[in-house]
């Protein structure tokens, strides 16, 4: 799977979420004290952007109607069953980069 190049880690310091645009799908970029998260961007509910969201903690928060989602896991803050998609994420040479599958 490639790896694209979303941003540069300056441009996302911790306690902070962002949203990329990889391969043409809205993506949201978690900086958790320091360790890096990504998820679809794309709230289940009601196709909120998470990118636009709020972080709180280890939850990023859809901006329309509060659903939150472990930056983690993708996993649903009160419904597990409930998901948006995680993925690989690593910074190299100072550069964030976001692994999608094709």
């Amino acid at each position: 799977m490639p790896r694209t190049r979303v941003a540069r880690l300056s441009e996302l310091p911790a306690g902070t979420v962002f949203e990329a645009e990889v391969a043409g799908r809205p993506v949201a970029v978690c900086n958790v004290e320091g360790e890096l998260f990504a998820l679809d961007g794309i709230c289940p509910h009601a196709g909120g952007r998470l990118g636009h969201g709020a972080l709180n903690g280890t939850r990023v928060a859809c901006p329309w109607h509060a659903w939150e989602f472990d930056c983690r896991t993708g996993e649903h803050d009160y419904d597990p069953d409930v998901k948006v998609e995680s993925y690989p994420v690593c910074v190299q040479d100072g550069d964030i980069l976001v692994e999608l599958p094709e």
